[in-house]
């Protein structure tokens, strides 16, 4: 069942609607997600700052199974379905990260607020925002309601390690 979706009851002359909202970690399950520790930062910098209720997540690189850069230019030697996946593997990095900042329980996020997206790509290639939708997605499936975030997608020449989408994300938090 989908965070919102709800059953309809009629009782004789009663009608009321009762809702079964799913649990992050229900989602997670059923979408047959395990989130890992993160990674350790590649510079200098933390993978994520708390300032008040929000949670600011480092940019995350597309990474392949073994931990390597998903490298690659969008348009060159990516396609957008390709960037997609890459988007969506980073979105769960982005959770599992955001799970070590709220003390290792995601019930505590009350609203992703943004996610900015870099996609590296050529100068002709045009479907940043569709690659990002990867992300975004997931992170809508995940979280339901307040997975509905703003955004920005932008291309980029590179990016580091030569991986093809950086993303970070920022959450609300209680």
């Amino acid at each position: 069942m989908l965070p919102g979706a709800g059953w309809t009851y009629n009782i004789g002359f009663f009608h009321c609607n009762v809702t079964k909202t799913m649990s992050v970690y229900d989602k997670l399950k059923e979408l047959n997600i395990t989130l890992a520790a993160p990674a350790t930062p590649a510079a200098a910098y933390v993978m994520y700052v708390q300032t008040g209720n929000l949670v600011f997540i480092s940019g995350h690189i597309a990474k392949n199974a073994d931990g390597s850069p998903n490298a690659g230019i969008l348009g060159r030697d990516k396609t957008t379905a390709d960037g997609q996946a890459a988007a969506r593997s980073v979105a769960i990095d982005l959770i599992g990260t955001l799970q070590e900042a709220v003390g290792g329980d995601l019930n505590r996020v009350k609203r992703i607020v943004k996610v900015m997206s870099l996609v590296a790509s050529t100068p002709e290639y045009n479907e940043q925002h569709l690659v990002t939708n990867g992300c975004s997605e997931l992170i809508g499936e995940v979280f339901g309601e307040a997975g509905k975030h703003a955004r920005s997608a932008f291309g980029v020449a590179s990016l580091p390690r030569g991986t093809c989408v950086e993303i970070e994300m920022i959450a609300e938090v209680a």
